[in-house]
C-alpha cells in the first residue's frame, strides 16, 4: 500500500511489520483487515473525504484489529461464542490497538490511533470503549464500523457460517441508526452492490480473487 501523504506513508512503512505479526498470530484477522481497508477506502471516497482523511482512514482500517495481538489465544482463537468475561477481554482490543499505534510517536499516529480506539462505537452511543454517539464519533471510525461488520458477517469464521449478501444487508439495515450512521449506510448500500467485495454466495469473499 503506497500512501501519498509522506506522514502516513512513513507511519505505514514503520508499522506494516505489525500486520505481518498479526498474520502469524491470526491470519484470518489479518486478511479481514486488508478487506476492511479496501471497502472503507471506497466508502470514504464516496463520503467526499479529503486526501489526508483518506490516508488516515486507510492506516486506521489496516490496523483496526491490531490490538488483538494483546488478546490471549484461548479467547482470540476460541471456536465458539464468548462468555461475558471473554467478551470484556476481547473488547479491550480497541484500546490496545490505539496504544500500539500511538506508541510509534510518528506523525499521523495520533489521528489513526484515535480512529482505531473508536471503531466499535455505535451511532446511538451504545458502543465501546467510550460510548460516543452520532457525529461525536470520528467519521473514519463510523466508516470502518460498517466495512468491518459487512466483512465479518460475509466470511466464514470458526464461530459462525458466512452469510449471503442479502442476509448481511438485512441485518445491517435493521441496525442502521442504532449501530451505523444512516447517511454513510446509504452510500455503502449503493457502493457495495457493484463492489468486488459483494458477497453473493457463502464464502464469496474467500475466493482467490478476493485476497483470501
Amino acid at each position: 500500500m503506497e500512501l501519498k501523504d509522506r506522514r502516513y506513508n512513513a507511519l505505514y512503512t514503520y508499522t506494516k511489520a505489525l500486520s505481518v505479526a498479526l498474520g502469524y498470530r491470526d491470519q484470518m484477522t489479518r486478511l479481514h483487515s486488508d478487506r476492511v481497508r479496501d471497502i472503507a477506502e471506497a466508502v470514504g471516497a464516496r463520503c467526499g473525504l479529503t486526501e489526508r482523511q483518506l490516508e488516515a482512514l486507510k492506516i486506521a482500517a489496516t490496523f483496526h484489529d491490531i490490538g488483538k495481538i494483546g488478546i490471549p489465544d484461548h479467547i482470540l482463537l476460541k471456536p465458539a461464542q464468548f462468555d461475558e468475561y471473554e467478551w470484556q477481554k476481547m473488547k479491550q482490543h480497541a484500546e490496545i490497538g490505539e496504544k500500539i499505534i500511538a506508541a510509534t510517536e510518528l506523525e499521523g499516529a495520533q489521528q489513526a490511533s484515535t480512529v482505531i480506539r473508536h471503531h466499535h462505537e455505535n451511532y446511538d452511543g451504545s458502543g465501546y470503549p467510550d460510548g460516543l454517539a452520532g457525529e461525536g464519533i470520528p467519521i473514519c471510525a463510523r466508516i470502518i464500523s460498517i466495512a468491518d461488520s459487512y466483512d465479518a458477517m460475509a466470511v466464514t469464521r470458526a464461530y459462525h457460517r458466512s452469510r449471503t449478501h442479502e442476509e448481511v444487508m438485512g441485518i445491517m439495515q435493521g441496525e442502521t441508526g442504532r449501530k451505523y450512521d444512516p447517511n454513510i449506510m446509504d452510500l455503502f448500500c449503493d457502493l457495495i452492490e457493484t463492489s468486488e467485495f459483494r458477497a453473493t454466495e457463502p464464502d464469496a469473499l474467500s475466493t482467490p480473487g478476493l485476497s483470501n
